[in-house]
């Protein structure tokens, strides 16, 4: 059934598309019409699409901000704040603005591909009610299970394929924030904090980045990380929570759990304002860490950690290490 996208609200596509070629001709002409009609247009794909793309525009790719996602995305909850970014910029100009953003792709692991899944569910809370423009998210149908396919349906109002649009009979409304996380390995290391200091915390996490091979860089953004988060779980949480610690090949999974539960499922993708240290904690630890995830029960809260033993991502603008006070 063929739909009528609504004018002056957010739109969110899914695009179906076989193989580089069918990328190339579908994303190609909604470029084209954003720089006709002179909107701004921020594109978040491969390295290759990119090139592929800038080929065939030639001038015209002047006028497209061009981003790689394997640097935009690592960290699939960093994207979000990349589109505030772009939406920020050019929501009052008056006129409306686009964009292409492919955070699923086949070389994603299976850890990483759950956090994606959310994410595209998040962006239809994130930019709900706000200034209308156009996000279009290509899923390539050779190379992803049909599963994946099958969800991109779930979190996309409209889908995209052959030049025609149409609603999406399974979307939903929903975020798959209470969805429990697997439970970790048995043979993990484990310590209980409390009021008394975070101390043993970071020691904890420190000894185990050592012994796993990660050099000094890695493991201060892991510990500063590991601290900001279980410092929550001490203000928000009861006072007291459970840290565990384990490897996965050559990545340090730090677990921390408490007893309390929010409902804001953006709380880790809201760039905190200069000097104001309220909701810092999940935001810094996603700028140091590959990987964060969040789920929050009415039994309590759970924020996994993942990080690669070299990898070491940058710190944001605002905050330095400097900055941050580890005395608790």
């Amino acid at each position: 059934m063929s739909a009528r996208l609504p004018a002056g609200t957010f739109r969110h596509e899914a695009l179906l598309y076989a193989g580089m070629d069918e990328f190339v001709e579908a994303t190609l002409p909604f470029i084209r019409d954003g720089v006709a009609a002179s909107e701004p247009i921020l594109v978040v794909v491969g390295a290759r699409k990119i090139a592929a793309l800038t080929a065939q525009l030639g001038a015209d790719a002047g006028c497209v901000n061009f981003k790689d996602m394997a640097e935009v995305g690592a960290n699939p909850a960093r994207i979000i704040p990349a589109w505030n970014e772009f939406v920020e910029a050019h929501r009052g100009a008056g006129r409306p603005f686009r964009g292409i953003g492919e955070p699923i792709y086949p070389e994603r692991s299976a850890t990483e591909l759950i956090e994606c899944q959310r994410h595209e569910a998040l962006l239809n809370v994130a930019f709900d009610g706000g200034p209308g423009w156009r996000l279009l998210c290509p899923y390539d149908t050779m190379a992803l299970p049909p599963d994946v396919i099958e969800e991109a349906h779930r979190s996309h109002p409209y889908l995209a394929r052959d030049h025609t649009y149409a609603t999406s009979s399974l979307y939903a409304e929903w975020v798959p924030f209470a969805a429990p996380l697997p439970e970790p390995p048995a043979m993990r290391a484990t310590l209980t904090f409390n009021g008394t200091g975070l101390r043993p915390v970071r020691r904890l996490v420190s000894t185990l980045a050592a012994r796993a091979g990660f050099t000094s860089g890695p493991i201060a953004d892991l510990v500063l990380a590991v601290n900001e988060v279980a410092a929550n779980s001490l203000h928000h949480g009861g006072g007291v929570g459970t840290l565990g610690v384990w490897r996965d090949g050559d990545v340090l999974v730090c677990e921390i759990r408490d007893s309390g539960h929010f409902n804001d499922p953006l709380a880790d993708r809201r760039r905190p304002a200069p000097g104001n240290d309220g909701g810092r904690g999940l935001w810094l630890a996603n700028q140091l860490c590959d990987l964060v995830q969040v789920r929050s029960l009415e039994t309590g809260t759970t924020v996994r950690l993942h990080k690669h033993r070299d990898r070491t991502p940058g710190l944001p603008a605002h905050a330095s290490r400097a900055s941050v006070r580890c005395e608790r």
